[in-house]
């Protein structure tokens, strides 16, 4: 039977869809999940047709695989992936190449790489943006860590990554945890986008007095504009939508409620560890936290008033022009900290590279990024 070129350890959406994508680009493409029982429902759904091989032991992933092996670790962040190496490890070889496409935490894909090359072992943390939709058609990557063993994986990522017109949205970004640095500042990055749409969202309906379809079409509008990318489009698209049991917007019932996984979080301590100010950052992280004390928001909102009072006549455009303005803010201030870090972690990162492959796949992707791009090729040493 032939050797798959690479296995996927992870059977949750992102792992599913991302060895789906993997097959799809005629790579052969081993699979396994700590439970039998969704790797076989993997293969019940799709599996079977897309030509993924299933494999229900570790020792029988590590037989399925061609040398040096490929091993993408798509399990959660944390102690789940020193679990998962520790089981794969006694069926390893030296030479072979465990690549973390988790939101695992720098410091972490520092150690494991230091551990690893001990025993032999080749780690490159991965950053890995687009969501589910994205692992399956496309999404950005940021691999870090050997470039001697990245060019081994280099073939696979360039195949099922993004593309625009500058190319496959994936390249080495440097040593040691050089991607999943990348990966976490494109998330605090996000963090921002998000807090100032939705701030823009509260001063279209309460500020303004703008009804949800006046609200949609604002946003509709601005993704046509300076402002266009995937969070502004799908805000346009969120609030056009409206819930079929109720028959009211959907974005009224939803809980103002959200929790964060600690990318936001660790980009604002990495930012203040490096003296690096990322003020549109940490407010976003701050306001995150704030709506998950609902009891005691709602307590407040009994005693004082939250609505405000514009006048109404205010023009939109005014508004666009401010969340532009934000946008270019929270970019700046993300490629600041890339900067920093570069220069103090010795990664040697190409800014100008980071932009461009920001510009397809993942969840910041925007027309911004085409100034970031030609700014920073134009000038690598940019200060900020």
């Amino acid at each position: 039977m032939d050797k798959s070129d690479i296995g996927v350890v992870g059977m949750a959406v992102m792992g599913k869809n991302l060895a789906l994508n993997i097959a799809s680009r005629n790579y052969r493409c081993a699979v396994f999940n700590r439970t039998a029982e969704k790797t076989a429902q993997v293969m019940a759904e799709r599996g079977d047709a897309a030509g993924l091989v299933a494999t229900y032991s570790v020792r029988a992933l590590a037989k399925a695989l061609k040398r040096p092996r490929r091993l993408m670790l798509m399990v959660k962040a944390g102690k789940a992936v020193d679990e998962t190496i520790a089981h794969l490890l006694p069926h390893l070889e030296r030479g072979d190449i465990i690549i973390d496409g988790g939101n695992s935490h720098y410091p972490d894909t520092d150690r494991r790489q230091a551990e690893l090359a001990k025993k032999g072992i080749r780690f490159i943390g991965t950053g890995v943006s687009g969501g589910e939709e994205g692992a399956l058609h496309g999404p950005s990557i940021m691999p870090g860590g050997e470039r001697d063993a990245y060019r081994h994986v280099d073939p696979i990522f360039r195949a099922i990554a993004a593309r625009t017109d500058d190319g496959a949205c994936c390249t080495w970004l440097g040593k040691g945890s050089a991607g999943h640095f990348v990966k976490m500042v494109h998330n605090g990055i996000e963090y921002a986008m998000m807090q100032m749409l939705a701030e823009s969202y509260d001063l279209l309906r309460t500020g303004l007095g703008y009804d949800m379809a006046e609200v949609h079409n604002t946003f509709a509008k601005w993704n046509q504009g300076r402002t266009a990318g995937y969070l502004v489009e799908i805000s346009a698209l969120v609030t056009s939508y409206r819930d079929p049991q109720t028959g009211q917007w959907l974005v009224d019932l939803i809980q103002d409620t959200a929790a964060q996984k600690g990318t936001g979080k660790w980009t604002t301590v990495a930012a203040l560890d490096l003296g690096v100010p990322v003020p549109s950052i940490t407010t976003a992280v701050d306001a995150r936290i704030l709506s998950g004390h609902k009891a005691e928001r709602t307590a407040i909102a009994r005693v004082a008033a939250t609505k405000s009072h514009w006048v109404k006549g205010l023009p939109a455009h005014r508004l666009e022009g401010a969340a532009y303005a934000a946008f270019l803010a929270a970019y700046a201030q993300g490629m600041h900290l890339l900067s920093r870090a570069s220069h103090e972690y010795g990664y040697a990162l190409n800014l100008a590279q980071v932009a461009r492959i920001w510009k397809g796949g993942c969840i910041i992707r925007s027309r911004i990024l085409h100034l970031l791009k030609t700014a920073y090729t134009v000038n690598p040493r940019l200060p900020h």
